[in-house]
C-alpha cells in the first residue's frame, strides 16, 4: 500500500494568512488596534539590564519622536529666536535715559592773570512715538566760577518735541519693521509645524516598514523551510531512482537562492530598526543596540476618503507652506509701505522749551526755575537729497518683490493642488491593489499546490517546482507590500494636504 505523502504546499497554508486587526487606537487612529493581538517578532539584537526591547505601538513611536527627535528639538527653537527679533525692533520705542557730568579749568594770561572754569551735568529722558515723534525733557545744572567774579549757578529745565511731517512720520512707516518682526515669528511657527508633520509622517511610515521587513523575514524563512523540504524529498527521489540526478540542481540552486534573499531581508530589518531608533531616540542609553517589538500590525483602515476636491480645499487652507507664502506677501505689502515713505523729503517740525533759574548755589537756582526767565525756540528742518536714487531703488526692489511673491503663491497653490491630487489617485491605487495581490496569491498558492502535486508523481520536475515556489514567494511579499503601501500612501495624503497633526490629535501648542 502508498503511503501518503505529505506535500509542501499543505505545510505553505498554515503560514500564509496574514492577520487583519481593525479597532479604534487611543489616539484614534483608524489603522490601528490597541486591543489586537501584539507582534513579538523584533531583530536579533542582543539585551541586557540596561537594554531592554523597546515595545511600542503606533501612537507611542509619534509622542516619543516629538518628545525626543534631536533634529524636531533645534527647530523648536527658531520661534523663540525670531521672537527676539520682535522684542528687538519694538525696543526703539522704549523710553531711554542719559547723563552727563563735565568740568572744565582754563588759566588766562592776556591781561591778568585769572583762572576759572565750569562744571555742569545733566539728565535727560527721551522717548520716540509710533506718530513719528521724538519727545525729550531732562534736566541741566552748571557752575560758572572765576578769580573775577562770585560763583553763577544755573538750572535749567527743558522739553524737546520734534515731529517728522513726510519722511519719517506716520504709523504705519514707524510700526513697519514690528509688524513684519512678528509676521517672521509666525512664519517660523508654520515652518515649525511643516517640520513637525514630516517627522509624524516619516515615523509612521518607518514603523509599517518595519512591520513590513518583520513579516518578509517570516515569509523568507518558510520559503528556506520550503526549498530544504523540497531538496529533501528530490533527493529521496533520486536515491529511489524515481528521477535523475539533474534535478538536484534546481533544488539546491533554489534552496541558495532563498538563502539569500533571507540575508538580504535581514539587513534591510536592520537598517530600518536604525532608522526608526533615529527618529524615536528613546532616552536611554545604548540607542544603537535596542530591539524594537511592534505592537501594532499592518491592517486595512476604516477610512472613507472625502472627493479629491475637499481634499484640495484643505491643503490650501492648512498647508504651512501655503501659509508662509502668505505671510511672505503681508511683509512684501509692509516693505513698500516702508520703501514708499522713504521717497519723501525729510521734514522735521521742532520746538525747543525751556525754564532757567539763576543764584548763587544750586538750592538758590533750582527754586528760581519758577521765575519769569524762560527760552524757546522752534523750526522746521529739510533734507532732499538730489536724485533720490537710493530711497528709489529700494522700492522698486520691494514692489517687484512683492509682485514676485504673489507669483510664488499662484504657483505654490497649483503645485499643492497637483500633490493632492496625485496623493488622492495613490490611495485609490493602493486601496484597490490590496484586493488584487490577494487574488494573485491565492492563484499563486494553487498554481504551487498543482506542481507539487505533479512532481510527486513524476509529471513535473524540480525546476518547474522551484519556479512556482518563487511565484509564490513573490505574491506573498507583494500583497504585505500592497497593505502597506496603502497605510504609507494615506499618510503621505494627509501630510500632504496639512492635516495630519490634526488627525493624529497632536495640538501645535505642544509644538512651541
Amino acid at each position: 500500500m502508498r503511503k501518503k505523502r505529505i506535500f509542501p504546499a499543505d505545510l505553505l497554508t498554515r503560514f500564509l494568512i496574514i492577520p487583519v486587526f481593525c479597532a479604534l487606537w487611543v489616539l484614534e487612529f483608524p489603522c490601528i488596534s490597541e486591543g489586537a493581538e501584539k507582534q513579538t517578532v523584533q531583530t536579533g539584537v542582543s539585551s541586557s539590564a540596561e537594554n531592554v526591547p523597546l515595545a511600542i505601538t503606533l501612537g507611542d513611536a509619534i509622542v516619543m519622536a516629538l518628545k525626543n527627535n534631536r533634529a524636531l528639538r533645534v527647530e523648536r527653537l527658531n520661534p523663540s529666536i525670531r521672537k527676539t527679533y520682535e522684542n528687538q525692533e519694538s525696543a526703539v520705542f522704549d523710553p531711554a535715559v542719559s547723563a552727563e557730568v563735565s568740568a572744565s579749568r582754563e588759566r588766562s594770561l592776556e591781561t591778568t592773570d585769572t583762572t576759572g572754569g565750569i562744571t555742569d551735568g545733566g539728565v535727560e529722558i527721551t522717548k520716540f512715538l509710533p506718530t513719528g515723534t521724538e519727545l525729550s525733557a531732562g534736566i541741566t545744572a552748571y557752575r560758572d566760577w572765576s578769580d573775577l567774579y562770585s560763583d553763577r549757578y544755573g538750572t535749567r529745565l527743558g522739553l524737546t518735541v520734534t515731529q517728522s511731517l513726510l519722511r519719517g512720520g506716520g504709523i504705519d512707516f514707524n510700526l513697519a519693521s514690528v509688524r513684519q518682526a512678528r509676521l517672521d515669528t509666525l512664519s517660523s511657527q508654520y515652518e515649525l509645524r511643516g517640520f513637525a508633520e514630516n517627522l509624524v509622517a516619516e515615523v509612521e511610515m518607518t514603523y509599517w516598514n518595519y512591520a513590513l521587513a518583520i513579516r518578509q523575514i517570516e515569509i523568507y524563512r518558510q520559503s528556506v523551510d520550503l526549498a530544504e523540504h523540497q531538496l529533501k524529498e528530490t533527493e529521496e527521489r533520486i536515491s529511489v531512482g524515481t528521477i535523475g540526478e539533474i534535478e538536484l540542481a534546481a533544488a539546491r540552486a533554489e534552496l541558495a537562492l532563498r538563502k539569500e534573499a533571507m540575508i538580504n531581508a535581514q539587513s534591510n530589518l536592520e537598517s530600518i530598526r536604525l532608522r526608526l531608533l533615529r527618529l524615536l531616540n528613546p532616552s536611554n542609553n545604548g540607542l544603537w543596540n535596542r530591539g524594537i517589538t511592534l505592537k501594532n500590525l499592518p491592517a486595512v483602515p476604516d477610512v472613507k476618503l472625502d472627493d479629491v476636491e475637499s481634499h484640495s480645499a484643505v491643503a490650501l487652507r492648512m498647508r504651512p507652506d501655503l501659509n508662509q507664502a502668505r505671510l511672505a506677501i503681508n511683509r512684501g505689502d509692509i516693505e513698500i509701505v516702508k520703501t514708499k515713505n522713504g521717497l519723501l523729503p525729510k521734514m522735521d517740525l521742532f520746538i525747543n522749551l525751556g525754564k532757567t533759574g539763576y543764584a548763587d548755589s544750586f538750592g538758590g537756582s533750582a527754586e528760581d526755575i519758577g521765575g519769569k526767565g524762560y527760552d524757546i525756540s522752534g523750526g522746521i528742518a529739510f533734507e532732499w537729497p538730489i536724485g533720490n536714487r537710493d530711497a528709489e531703488s529700494r522700492h522698486r526692489r520691494a514692489v517687484l518683490g512683492r509682485q514676485q511673491a504673489g507669483e510664488a503663491l499662484e504657483n505654490l497653490t497649483q503645485l499643492a493642488e497637483l500633490d493632492v491630487r496625485l496623493a488622492y489617485i495613490e490611495v485609490n491605487r493602493a486601496s484597490q491593489q490590496i484586493t488584487a495581490t490577494a487574488a494573485t496569491r491565492s492563484l499563486e498558492e494553487e498554481k504551487l499546490r498543482a506542481e507539487t502535486e505533479k512532481f510527486s508523481v513524476g509529471r513535473s520536475t524540480a525546476l518547474l517546482v522551484a519556479q512556482a515556489q518563487r511565484d509564490f514567494l513573490d505574491s506573498q511579499i507583494t500583497e504585505v507590500q500592497a497593505l502597506v503601501n496603502y497605510l504609507n500612501s494615506l499618510v503621505d495624503l494627509f501630510r500632504l494636504e496639512g492635516s495630519l497633526l490634526e488627525r493624529r490629535g497632536v495640538s501645535t501648542d505642544s509644538l512651541h
